[in-house]
C-alpha cells in the first residue's frame, strides 16, 4: 500500500472512531513521520481535506440552529419590507394642497398644484 492510500485509510478510520484528524494522529496510525506528512503536498492535501470535513458543522443540531437564525433574519427583513410598503401607501394617499405656489423656472412662479413628497 502506498503512502497516499495509507494516509487516506488512517483519516477514514479516525473519522469513523470520532477522533480528531491531526497530523500527529495520522503519523501514529501510519508510521509515517509528521515531517513527511507536512512536506508531501499530496499527503498534506488529503489530511487537510479530512480535517475540513470533520469540522464541517453539518450536524442536525447545527442545521436546526442555522435555519432558526436564518428564519429570524428573514422575518426581520419581511417586517422592514412591510413597513416600507405601508410608508409608500401613505405617501401615495397624500393629497397636494390646492393652489400651492411652486417655482418652475428661475424667476417665475406657477399656480399649478405639484405634489411635494418629503421623506
Amino acid at each position: 500500500m502506498n503512502n497516499l492510500t495509507t494516509v487516506e485509510t488512517a483519516c477514514n478510520n479516525l473519522a469513523t472512531a470520532g477522533q480528531a484528524t491531526t497530523f500527529t494522529a495520522i503519523a501514529e496510525h501510519t508510521g509515517i513521520s509528521r515531517t513527511t506528512l507536512y512536506r508531501n503536498p499530496d499527503l498534506r492535501a488529503v489530511i487537510n481535506e479530512h480535517r475540513q470535513r470533520s469540522s464541517d458543522p453539518r450536524t442536525l443540531t447545527a442545521l436546526t440552529t442555522e435555519i432558526a437564525h436564518l428564519r429570524t433574519g428573514l422575518e426581520a427583513l419581511a417586517d422592514r419590507v412591510r413597513q416600507q410598503e405601508e410608508r409608500l401607501r401613505r405617501l401615495r394617499n397624500i393629497q397636494p394642497p390646492q393652489n400651492q405656489l411652486t417655482r418652475t423656472n428661475p424667476g417665475t412662479v406657477s399656480q399649478t398644484p405639484v405634489p411635494i413628497l418629503t421623506g
